[in-house]
């Protein structure tokens, strides 16, 4: 019977203090250090890109593994910048802006092999939430995390009506590319 009770106290220990471990291992960063986000979407007639640096992060890292465990984010859609304001209104106008005033990411399932990451989760947009994958790559460095990806949006997917110019609209496809760095404490 004392033997009993000390293997089940011994087992006992060792889970609580597994779990004490990786409590102590994972990490809530609420910010970056730096960070943009670009869109690209394409006319027959030319390519239009803009970029935004002001997108927030959340991640939750698993420092023993070099895991990301969660991660959301959240860009305001009135940041982007294409270099050409005239442009960047009629953008806001197609997709609402000010009805719809941010993109929301936040993910539910996040599957790393090495550096190699594949998010997926539900994407908020145009007041359409949908699931997408973001496919990205992860890098240590030390305690800093270098994070960057690609993920593609259509934009009927999210009731988003094509703009046109001179007859022709642009191609349903929105792709974007990002980039962050995290300090890892």
């Amino acid at each position: 019977m004392h033997k009993t009770l000390f293997l089940t106290v011994l087992t006992f220990a060792a889970l609580v203090s597994w779990t004490a471990v990786d409590a102590q291992n994972t990490v809530s960063i609420p910010r970056c250090d730096s960070a943009s986000i670009t869109y690209r979407i394409v006319h027959p007639l030319h390519v239009v890109e803009a970029t935004s640096t002001e997108l927030a992060f959340r991640l939750t890292v698993d420092t023993l593994n070099r895991q990301i465990k969660n991660v959301s984010a959240i860009v305001d859609v009135m940041t982007f910048n294409s270099g050409n304001s005239n442009r960047d209104s009629h953008a806001m106008e197609v997709i609402d802006a000010l009805t719809y005033p941010d993109v929301r990411f936040s993910s539910t399932e996040i599957i790393q092999h090495h550096d190699t990451l594949s998010v997926s989760g539900p994407l908020a947009f145009h007041g359409v939430t949908k699931p997408v994958v973001i496919n990205a790559i992860g890098r240590w460095d030390g305690m800093k995390l270098a994070v960057e990806g690609t993920f593609v949006l259509s934009l009927t997917d999210f009731k988003i009506e094509r703009p046109s110019m001179l007859m022709m609209p642009v191609e349903d496809t929105l792709r974007f590319a990002f980039h962050t760095a995290f300090h890892v404490k």
